[in-house]
């Protein structure tokens, strides 16, 4: 029996949902708030989590990533009175299970509900029978854990993978580790960077060479693709592979036949390709600088790392890890670090990822060389003051918009409402109009109600609202 927790402050919905759940023999538990829901998703142990967007307390979105970093790490499904294409995106790129718009019917609670616990099950066994191995990837966010999730489920099959993300978050590290995890572990892990391959060279690195197939050609050359029967072919940036060999590679994707330089008689190679990629390869396509068919070859299963600003809870591990080995390297004792050090790694936004908060740590431990604690001092002048600018600018834009916001109240209370500016302006020019009109009649007001086209009592009335004498 599965155990669910409904987060949404419309109760009809609520009882929909407990009902639902009831009748296909699992339990609930409502929340009508997000405070209220992350209170009980960190107490009671959930399987699926049934998430609003529009709570009273704000948007359910933004307790997605919470969620999923729960101790029973549930399966989260959206739902919304107001979706849109952003915010199912969103809602997927972190990790949701599905979204669902209202109103909900019962087929479309049931069926998501189902391979939702379906799925988690069946993870659960895989996760019991595999221990994966992850060489140098450290970190158990919900985001990571998400991703090493797909690594085993890469690792089982021998698909094509694309693994995307921004340089430095780790791309290799991910495609070694569905490598060694593979069938195809004891075999080649062939690495090629595509962008510093020159364009003169990329067919005959790729497919080898015979003797002679050009000038300096002096011995027959195994290409890199025949390195790699039997093993992985890791091509990263693949984005930058020339158009020229585009083509050809694809064939050879296809087939796993291929013809090196020169030579008279195509070689077999059974490899499995892991292509990784730093850029948009949409955006190539419409630049005319990626073949679209290649593109669908290659993305059988991709793999989006995050970047680090996303994965903030695994800082201080990533650190303590890369501090433990420079200084083993180094040949020094350990650093301790103070808590504020670990804050100022955890404020900053890590442009580089990763690789940048390793050469942030190397140099600091350079700096504390003959000192045992890493003090924010330690970090570079740069980090420094980039945080120090980025904190000084937040409480500017407070004190701005708190500054606007007394502005806007103080107008609020000076500037009178539309109603009370139409009464005004009709009172003053009715006084003035009243007033001529009785002295251009000198008073009579048989006269003054014909111009006017008043009736007597209705100007006696007027003229007793503004003051106004009849004596002229």
């Amino acid at each position: 029996m599965a155990k669910i927790l409904i987060i949404d402050d419309d109760r009809e919905i609520c009882i929909l949902l407990q009902a639902v759940i009831g009748k296909i023999g699992h339990e609930s538990d409502c929340a009508y708030s997000l405070a209220d829901g992350h209170k009980k998703a960190i107490s009671e142990p959930y399987d699926v989590v049934f998430l609003d967007v529009n709570l009273p307390d704000g948007n359910g979105l933004s307790l997605l990533s919470k969620l999923k970093n729960t101790p029973s790490f549930p399966e989260v499904i959206i739902i919304t009175g107001e979706g849109g294409p952003d915010g199912a995106e969103l809602a997927i790129k972190n990790g949701a299970w599905d979204y669902i718009e209202k109103p909900l019917s019962i087929d479309g609670i049931t069926l998501p509900l189902v391979r939702a616990l379906q799925y988690r099950n069946e993870k659960k066994a895989i996760g019991n029978s595999i221990v994966l191995k992850r060489e140098g990837i450290i970190g158990e966010s919900a985001k990571m854990r998400y991703c090493l999730d797909q690594v085993a489920q890469a690792a089982i099959s021998d698909e094509t993978v694309l693994i995307m993300g921004e340089t430095g978050t780790g791309k290799e590290l991910f495609a070694s580790a569905i490598h060694d995890n593979s069938s195809r572990r004891d075999n080649n892990f062939v690495i090629v960077d595509c962008a510093a391959l020159p364009e003169t060279l990329v067919v005959s690195t790729l497919f080898g060479h015979v003797k002679g197939a050009f000038t300096g050609a002096d011995r027959d050359r195994e290409g890199l693709i025949k390195q790699a029967n039997k093993g992985t072919l890791f091509l990263d940036e693949i984005g930058e592979l020339p158009m020229s060999v585009q083509k050809t590679f694809l064939r050879v994707l296809q087939e796993k036949r291929f013809r090196p330089v020169g030579g008279k008689e195509e070689l077999k190679s059974d490899f499995r390709l892991i292509a990784a990629t730093n850029r948009n390869l949409e955006h190539m396509i419409m630049e005319e600088r990626l073949r679209q068919d290649l593109l669908f070859q290659i993305r059988s299963l991709t793999i989006s790392l995050p970047p680090l600003r996303e994965r903030v809870q695994d800082i201080k591990e990533l650190s303590l890890n890369i501090i433990s080995k420079a200084c083993e390297r180094e040949r020094i004792g350990t650093k301790g670090y103070s808590p504020e050090f670990i804050k100022t790694l955890e404020a900053y936004n890590w442009p580089g990822n990763v690789r940048e908060l390793v050469n942030a740590l190397e140099g600091a431990i350079s700096k504390a060389r003959y000192e045992p604690t890493l003090f924010p001092k330690h970090l570079s002048d740069r980090i420094r003051i980039d945080l120090a600018r980025s904190t000084i600018t937040d409480h500017m834009d407070r004190a701005g918009k708190s500054s606007d916001r007394n502005i806007t109240s103080a107008l609020s209370r000076i500037l009178p409402t539309i109603k009370e500016l139409r009464e005004t302006v009709i009172c003053e020019n009715e006084k003035k109009y009243i007033t001529e009109l009785l002295s251009v009649t000198n008073g009579d007001i048989k006269e003054a109600c014909r111009i006017a086209g008043l009736g007597r009592a209705r100007l006696y009335g007027l003229m007793k609202n503004y003051g106004i004498s009849r004596a002229y």
